[in-house]
């Protein structure tokens, strides 16, 4: 781990433990781009990616955005994880493309070594908070939901 960078991991691990809607699908796929790929062959209506992301923000910001999927590459980088490449492999599969949204934080800290920052460890349990809530809204309220209403 490079330090805040393991934001995405650890709202994962957390995420598991709590009840979700039984057709929510929780996974650390971190570098398996190709297993992703493959994972859309299901057909899923949202997928949630989650991870540190430079914003003009203070470290340990939680944001949601609904990013262009041309754009994906710029928002993520998990060391080789290229959304948009995957997005192109799961369509090339015969994926319909599911709705995506990127649950970021501002990371303080993206030096090699264990634990995360002060800051991102709180982020980490907004997001867990967060992201029960607007899965919920998105079932109810699909055709009117938006990142910006969070």
């Amino acid at each position: 781990m490079f330090g805040d960078d393991g934001f995405g991991v650890e709202v994962v691990r957390r995420l598991a433990k709590v009840p979700l809607p039984p057709d929510v699908d929780v996974a650390d796929l971190g570098i398996r781009g190709v297993h992703l790929a493959y994972e859309l062959l299901e057909g899923y209506d949202t997928l949630v990616l989650v991870d540190a992301a430079g914003r003009d923000a203070p470290p340990g910001t939680v944001f949601v955005i609904e990013p262009d999927p041309h754009d994906l590459l710029h928002e993520l980088d998990a060391h080789g994880f290229d959304p948009a490449s995957v997005r192109e492999l799961a369509r090339a599969l015969g994926s319909a493309l599911p709705r995506v949204l990127l649950v970021g934080c501002v990371p303080a800290v993206l030096e090699e070594g264990p634990g995360l920052s002060p800051a991102v460890e709180r982020a980490v349990e907004e997001a867990v908070r967060l992201i029960p809530r607007f899965l919920e809204h998105t079932r109810r309220e699909e055709d009117t939901w938006s990142p910006a209403s969070f």
